[in-house]
């Protein structure tokens, strides 16, 4: 394996990391709008929260996939092909929660109700398909030789998947409750806060079922016993700091520690298929490694240099952004913009 298949093998985890860490939120405050406002000025305000970042943020999965097809082509050609229907539903959601933004805006109250309630499902559908794509994936799917994926529907959706992607969406759902807390003043900054409080109980018995999973239906504990356990660790002990935070008022606190939980779950899932990008359960020898679904070194070598000169720009964009829509949002100031 040379440095720059495992460069890329780590950036694309960042990737992914930094789309679960901004674009969580911004399904969970898509959850949030129908499940915690009670009125349609509350909901406006919810909305309004992420108007100006939400677009952005789905960047990072479309950065992700494009890096990949690019530096792990093999690896792309399996996931994509073998998971066909789930990324198609993903992308139907993607479809209905950025067209929900726009309708929505344009609606009268009761199509704004109607636009609301797809918002919602819309932010809960993708990440509840994306939780069972990557646990499947992890757990094992029937790839041959030939790097083809036979799969059946109970490989796809199973306990542990099924688990999983319940899970994704819980933490989706509180991260982007603490965003609303941070951003937002009134009666909705308290709901939030008391939701949040109650729902990680639910998520605590969540992730020990979760842990068990892990344990039974992965190879992580047999392959990566120190890193598979330092990750875990992490998931709790941020969901953990999160739900203190949260008692504690401290909004800041519990935003990005809610986030970090997040972050934590991508890095478990890359350090335990680590050198392996897809796991095959029919035989170990038909699993794909870094080292051979990789693009050619020339290749990486040009990726690797444009991302340098790119990425800088891209991150303090990214940063100025949210620095010049740092302020809260209140309610009586909250009209319906357009995209937003």
């Amino acid at each position: 394996m040379s440095a720059f298949q495992f460069l890329w093998f780590l950036l694309i985890g960042v990737l992914f990391a930094g789309f679960f860490f901004l674009d969580g939120f911004d399904y969970g405050v898509g959850m949030a709008a129908k499940t915690i406002a009670s009125n349609e000025a509350e909901q406006d305000q919810i909305i309004h929260s992420i108007g100006p970042v939400w677009d952005a943020n789905e960047v990072w999965l479309i950065t992700a996939g494009g890096a990949m097809f690019a530096s792990f082509p093999y690896w792309y050609a399996t996931l994509f092909s073998g998971y066909y229907l789930i990324l198609l539903a993903i992308l139907c959601g993607l479809i209905i929660r950025g067209v929900s933004f726009e309708f929505r805006a344009k609606g009268n109250a009761k199509t704004k109700r109607v636009w609301t309630t797809l918002l919602a499902i819309a932010s809960a559908w993708v990440p509840f398909f994306l939780g069972v794509m990557f646990i499947s994936m992890i757990e094992g799917m029937p790839i041959d030789a030939n790097g083809n994926m036979h799969a059946t529907f109970f490989d796809y959706f199973n306990w542990f998947s099924v688990v999983g992607g319940v899970a994704l969406t819980l933490l989706t759902y509180l991260h982007g409750l603490n965003y609303v807390a941070l951003k937002t003043v009134g009666q909705v900054r308290e709901v939030a806060r008391n939701v949040a409080e109650g729902l990680y109980y639910v998520l605590y018995v969540g992730l020990v079922v979760f842990a068990l999973l892990l344990i039974f239906k992965t190879d992580f504990f047999s392959v990566h016993p120190l890193g598979t356990a330092i990750t875990v660790v992490l998931i709790v002990v941020f969901a953990v700091l999160a739900h203190v935070a949260v008692f504690k008022g401290k909004e800041m606190l519990a935003f990005i520690a809610s986030g970090l939980t997040m972050v934590s779950l991508v890095a478990m899932i890359f350090v335990g298929m680590f050198p392996r990008v897809m796991i095959s359960s029919l035989s170990a020898k038909y699993s794909l490694l870094i080292q051979n679904a990789s693009s050619t070194s020339y290749t990486l070598t040009v990726m690797t240099i444009a991302t340098i000169c790119l990425l800088p720009f891209v991150l303090a964009y990214t940063a100025w952004a949210y620095w010049l829509f740092r302020k809260r949002i209140e309610m009586p100031t909250v009209k319906p913009l357009e995209g937003y």
